[in-house]
């Protein structure tokens, strides 16, 4: 099976890499990729963002498969221009896609589907923000309405804080949705979906501010584990039953199927299970941690979606142990990051026990070596028999690693591995 990847991220690099180790995968093509995917798969300059440049690089290579792993080039109708050159395609459609692009249609659709979510108002003036404002009160819950790669949301006891984050999103000609503060634990849950079948994978937690203790800005994620020691026995099949399966079961019925990944924000309140936000397609750095424990082989897994097929999927085999990423971002991120500071110790990290590097803000300098080119620079995977032994790989390979400047969290999956 040939297969092309289309995106440069961990995210990408971890869907690269579990192919790379599928035996039925004979050849695998990405565009762009990046250094750490250059290592199993060939490159290509192709810009991920143009359907039909995608198309006709997915036929020059012959892929069985095309896999669109960001959300900018879903929303823009990548999957659609692939679909329509007749090539097998894992990833929704544009009109699919809006599930992520707009939270208000996300939420129309929830709503309509009887999906348990936060309440929320959409803003177009700043008379309708400062009305949600005070109806919801604090903490402020304020998020961008489009895209916004993880960080367009603010939650806030400040109210002029909240006030201005939604002014900004406003004078920059977008919406603002403003939602009822869930509280409780959070939970991403990747539900792979055929257009009318769901297949739930194992749920995963990430970290999303930027340090220790869950302090600073919201970022894209600074590390994830799997699985959650803590979780209900009966989440997940609570999840499809009330969430994914009607999700799935409206778009169907507004005639845009939804194929490809579905990812399911949750928050698990003291009301139960509430969707915070769905994406549509996998989450970063959750992959990097659900993907190490899959055992099934993922190219079978991703096919039966893109053709229609996942009720002849056999059930997905997981491995037993625990999983656990940290982030290693650049300096002042997720601000301004600072770019092309060298980056050495990656091989040394992986020749650890059970611990592999996965690359998103990498590059190669004009002499060829590896320096940092975007914020979340690399993530490093632990394995472990529990989530204390894959913790303590996770960061034994952080530390054989040194990027000037850089920084990460120390407490990733520290409160579940201590049984909290």
């Amino acid at each position: 099976m040939i297969i092309l990847i289309v995106g440069g991220g961990a995210r990408e690099h971890a869907i690269a890499r579990s192919l790379h180790l599928d035996p039925a995968v004979t050849e695998l093509h990405a565009a762009p990729g990046n250094p750490g995917i250059g290592r199993i798969a060939t490159l290509h300059t192709t810009d991920p963002d143009d359907g039909v440049s995608v198309a006709s690089l997915a036929a020059q290579v012959r892929a069985d498969l095309v896999i669109v792993g960001p959300e900018a080039p879903l929303v823009k109708g990548v999957a659609d221009a692939v679909r329509k050159a007749g090539i097998p395609c894992f990833g929704p459609g544009a009109a699919a896609a809006m599930l992520e692009g707009s939270k208000a249609f996300a939420k129309e659709v929830m709503n309509a589907a009887n999906v348990p979510t936060a309440g929320a108002r959409v803003c177009t003036d700043r008379a309708e923000l400062a009305a949600a404002l005070d109806e919801f009160g604090a903490p402020h819950v304020v998020k961008d309405d489009g895209l916004a790669a993880g960080k367009g949301v603010v939650v806030t006891n400040d109210r002029a804080e909240a006030d201005a984050h939604g002014a900004a999103i406003l004078g920059s000609g977008g919406r603002v949705v403003i939602e009822e503060f869930l509280d409780g634990p959070e939970v991403s849950l990747f539900v792979i979906c055929d257009g009318t079948n769901v297949v739930p994978l194992q749920p995963a937690q990430d970290f999303k501010r930027a340090y220790d203790g869950d302090e600073g800005l919201n970022t894209g994620g600074m590390g994830a584990y799997s699985p959650l020691p803590w979780a209900p026995a009966d989440l997940v099949d609570e999840v499809v039953r009330t969430v994914a399966q009607p999700t799935v079961d409206e778009m169907a019925r507004r005639g845009t199927p939804f194929q490809g990944v579905l990812y399911c924000g949750l928050a698990m309140t003291s009301r139960g299970v509430r969707v915070i936000e769905f994406n549509a397609r996998f989450g970063d750095p959750e992959t990097q941690v659900v993907l190490a424990r899959l055992e099934t082989p993922l190219a079978t897994v991703l096919m039966a979606a893109a053709l229609g097929r996942l009720p002849e999927l056999p059930r997905l085999a997981w491995r037993a142990e625990s999983a656990v990423t940290v982030v290693i971002a650049a300096q002042d991120y997720p601000a301004e990051p600072r770019k092309g500071d060298p980056i050495t110790g990656v091989d040394a990290a992986e020749e650890l026990e059970d611990v592999h590097v996965l690359h998103a803000g990498t590059t190669f300098d004009p002499h060829g070596a590896l320096v940092s080119n975007g914020g979340r620079v690399l993530s490093v995977v632990g394995c472990g028999a529990d989530l204390a032994e894959a913790r303590a790989r996770a960061y034994a390979g952080v530390a054989a690693i040194e990027l000037p400047g850089s920084h990460h969290r120390t407490d990733i999956a520290l409160a579940a591995a201590e049984g909290k």
